[in-house]
């Protein structure tokens, strides 16, 4: 068995007419110009990326940081929500973010919107009564 080298024409084997030669050299020509053509692409991926001036490592690496950015801003009105919730219910920190994703989710509405509105609702109307603290046993 005889392996090619990529991109060569095979030698003439012996039965092989001019016509089957001429077809076998057109095929590595086809498969020579798929070779080129990818390589071009490529190389003009990275000419274009280069002429930008941002290489898509670079890109993803913007866009991750804007989604902290967004996280950052969003924080302290989802903390400052979370503090309403738990000086009404009595709840836990982590309840009270449960309580908000649940009802984000509910309400097809962003955690941070659900979480403004709630602020803002307790700037506007005061402070609401909370429920009565949870029942403790009577001291012995």
């Amino acid at each position: 068995m005889r392996h090619e080298v990529a991109g060569t024409v095979p030698e003439a084997e012996p039965g092989l007419s001019l016509t089957e030669r001429v077809a076998a050299a057109r095929s590595v020509l086809a498969d020579n110009t798929e070779r080129l053509a990818a390589a071009a692409e490529r190389l003009r991926i990275t000419r274009n990326s280069l002429e930008s001036g941002r290489s898509r490592r670079q890109l993803l690496h913007e866009s991750a940081y804007a989604r902290l950015r967004a996280q950052l801003e969003t924080m302290p009105v989802i903390e400052q929500a979370k503090g309403i919730l738990i000086a009404q219910t009595g709840c836990s920190p982590d309840e009270a973010f449960t309580l908000l994703r649940q009802a984000s989710q509910r309400s097809n509405v962003r955690v941070s919107e659900l979480a403004a509105s709630i602020v803002d609702r307790a700037v506007t109307k005061g402070p609401v009564p909370s429920r009565p603290a949870r029942a403790q046993p009577p001291p012995d």
